[in-house]
């Protein structure tokens, strides 16, 4: 029996790199029946991410090519509350599963297409990857060091937020919309999109004068030498948000410095505020720094790697990484009070269509 909130609903996954597999998990976590459909021959995505972002639903293999199949596929969507797909645009439509073939169909069916660049622009057509999307949207440029090339910031700001989460934000939504109007629709998420309403609070900051366009200038890009990442004695990092006064207050106190040593928000000051805390954390390694913050508000963490991060007391006492089926990995989040998610290795595997929609047997 399914557990979790969305226990019930029913997703079709066309299988995808990128955005759509953690959408389909996430959604799969919260008890979202979800079957995967993959290529019957050459290439597949079941290596990236394989048993972690692939966990939780079992995969169909079809040949969108072959009527047949193309078919099996229109059945399984008539039969289902929304589907994610993340083709090019017009890639579905050239198989005869478009959107309007879907949802006359189904016509309450969520049709969920996530793109880089969106379905429509003069880019629609053009690959690329993560760190293509965020250039354009001004967010790459604004992350890193002023004397260096942007880095990229793995792919976690295009493909994951500004794609995945924008795809089940929007998915939860038109779902709700069509049990209660009884009508689906299409849903275009780009990642460009997504990424641009991450940087509204950025946009703010320029509209009230708070931000100058270069790298490691502002508060919240290491400009602010109170929130920003130190060496320290070992070559290891701690990261430092001390941003409010009264946890600025305690840095000091745990750096060895006096209240009238600085000025937090005189920026003139900065510069040399910033020499003096990564002198001082060079003083000592690591660990020996995250004992010293340990019980403050000084906003003091260590930099750990994913090995360490799964050791960390906090991550281990919310088990917030747990094994599954003999691997390491992110537990669901969030948590529920009342419909909480949890593993089922039953729902993962093979299997074959005519199974799958024995499971379906009907039309919403």
């Amino acid at each position: 029996m399914t557990q979790g909130p969305l226990a019930g609903v029913r997703v079709v996954e066309f299988d995808a790199i990128g955005p759509v597999p953690l959408a389909a998990m996430i959604l799969a976590d919260m008890g979202a029946e979800i079957v995967r459909v993959a290529r019957r021959s050459g290439q597949t995505w079941e290596d990236t991410g394989g048993a972690v972002l692939n966990r939780g639903r079992p995969v169909v293999h079809l040949n969108l090519k072959d009527e047949a199949d193309r078919a099996a596929a229109l059945t399984l969507m008539s039969r289902a509350d929304a589907v994610i797909e993340g083709f090019r645009p017009g890639v579905m439509e050239r198989l005869g599963l478009g959107p309007d073939v879907c949802l006359e169909a189904n016509p309450r069916l969520v049709f969920a297409r996530v793109t880089g660049w969106g379905q429509t622009g003069p880019l629609a057509q053009r690959a690329g990857h993560d760190i293509n999307y965020i250039a354009v949207t001004g967010a790459l440029n604004a992350i890193g060091p002023a004397d260096r090339p942007p880095p990229p910031p793995l792919n976690l700001l295009g493909d994951y937020g500004g794609g995945t989460m924008f795809a089940v934000v929007g998915m939860l939504a038109a779902i709700i919309s069509a049990r209660s109007t009884g009508r689906g629709q299409v849903i275009d998420v780009a990642m460009t999109d997504g990424v641009a309403v991450l940087t509204s609070l950025f946009h703010a900051f320029r509209l009230r004068g708070l931000w100058r366009e270069e790298r490691g200038a502002n508060l919240l890009d290491g400009g602010a030498p109170f929130y920003r990442c130190y060496a320290c004695a070992d070559q290891r990092f701690v990261a430092v948000g001390a941003l409010e006064p009264q946890f600025f207050a305690q840095l000091l106190v745990g750096l060895g410095f006096g209240a009238e040593d600085f000025t937090q928000y005189d920026t003139a000051g900065w510069p040399t505020m910033a020499v003096a805390f990564a002198d001082r954390f060079l003083t000592r390694t690591r660990d020996d720094w995250d004992r010293v913050f340990a019980g403050t508000d000084a906003c003091v963490s260590p930099v750990l790697d994913f090995g360490e991060a799964a050791d960390h007391p906090h991550n281990r006492q919310r088990e917030t990484l747990v094994a599954h089926v003999g691997i390491l990995q992110p537990a669901p989040a969030p948590r529920f009070s009342e419909t909480p998610p949890v593993f089922d290795a039953s729902r993962g595997g093979e299997m074959r269509i005519e199974e799958v929609l024995s499971r379906w047997p009907s039309a919403r």
